[in-house]
């Protein structure tokens, strides 16, 4: 155990698997421990690196394993999974972490801080809320629709449901009435979950200065400021701007062959709430992108006139996602540039 410089561990919820590896990467010990016996071998280990997959319990492990003064090095699953060697085994994904972990050109996640995780968790609870809601709804455009009734799209008409319901023209059994009026409340129950949860976000990134100036960006309002504090981690992770766009799947994947570049749609990458949270923001500049005279806007309607509306939404989520690691590695604010000459 005291030559080892590189363990690996194969996260599981009571049971761990343990693979250690010596400088010239030969095989010392394997162990299964439990959560308990995990946290003392590793505390009486000499400071060495640990290699995890970025997974449930991950993070915390991290900072745990780096107060007693090991490296920590967290590998996205899918960049394991090539290292696995015949049959897929808990000993031989742990011996995969440390195979992974030891390529020099291997990219690793950022250890995400307890703050990151309470953000992530709420916008987490926000999204299963809202798809919850929408269910809801659904139900109750679907169930109305059974007899007859065909409500306008959107949730002021949900609202009007009781009045709806009251109204003789809309004559529905009684059983149906109360299924109704029980799905109306609860849809109103999780407007205000909802609603609760956005109120604990904005106040949380109003002490925060960083996405303070996150919100000076067009397009990028309370909620993606807050996810992209949540997500993004440590910026300085990554070499530039475009690395960052291409972590969150909004640069375009490619099938090259030959010496020939082909060039797909965006690679869907990353965390798909937040890029679609930036898609969005770009979507509402666009719809008033007419007035705007700064080099953004010029930028933003010359190439309008010559590519779809949404090519320009992913482009323009591409460009955002560029300035959001400008601002947060270099610090400062957003400021327009002038229309060029």
């Amino acid at each position: 155990m005291a030559n080892a410089t590189l363990i690996g561990i194969d996260l599981g919820k009571h049971c761990f698997f343990v693979h250690a590896q010596d400088a010239h990467g030969h095989e010392l010990w394997r162990r299964k421990a439990s959560r308990s016996q995990l946290y003392t071998q590793i505390a009486n280990c000499p400071a060495c690196t640990v290699a995890m997959e970025s997974c449930a319990g991950a993070h915390w492990l991290a900072r745990k394993f780096r107060a007693c003064g090991h490296e920590v090095r967290l590998i996205a699953p899918q960049f394991v999974k090539p290292f696995v060697k015949d049959n897929k085994t808990d000993f031989a994904d742990a011996e995969a972490i440390c195979e992974a972990a030891s390529r020099p050109s291997m990219r690793f996640v950022a250890v995400k801080t307890p703050e990151q995780q309470i953000l992530l968790a709420l916008h987490r609870m926000r999204e299963a809320l809202v798809r919850e809601r929408t269910a809801t709804s659904n139900q109750i455009h679907a169930f109305l629709l059974e007899f007859g009734v065909s409500l306008p799209i959107g949730s002021v008409a949900i609202t009007r449901l009781p009045v709806l319901l009251d109204d003789p023209a809309h004559a529905l059994p009684p059983p149906m009435v109360s299924l109704l009026l029980r799905l109306h409340r609860r849809h109103g129950q999780l407007s205000n979950e909802i609603a609760e949860l956005e109120t604990e976000l904005r106040r949380q990134l109003a002490e925060n200065e960083a996405g303070q100036r996150l919100l000076t960006i067009p397009g990028i309002g309370p909620m993606t400021a807050s996810s992209l504090l949540a997500m993004a981690g440590d910026v300085h992770g990554f070499r530039c701007g475009r690395d960052f766009a291409a972590s969150l799947g909004l640069v375009p994947r490619q099938h090259s062959t030959g010496g020939r570049a082909t060039l797909l749609g965006i690679s869907k990458r990353g965390d798909r709430h937040l890029r679609s949270l930036l898609v969005q923001g770009a979507r509402a500049v666009l719809r008033c992108v007419h007035r705007r005279a700064d080099a953004l806007g010029v930028w933003v309607q010359a190439l309008l006139r010559r590519r779809h509306t949404n090519v320009v939404a992913c482009a323009l989520a591409n460009k955002m996602a560029r300035i959001v690691w400008a601002i947060l590695a270099r610090g400062g604010e957003y400021r327009a540039n002038p229309r060029p000459a």
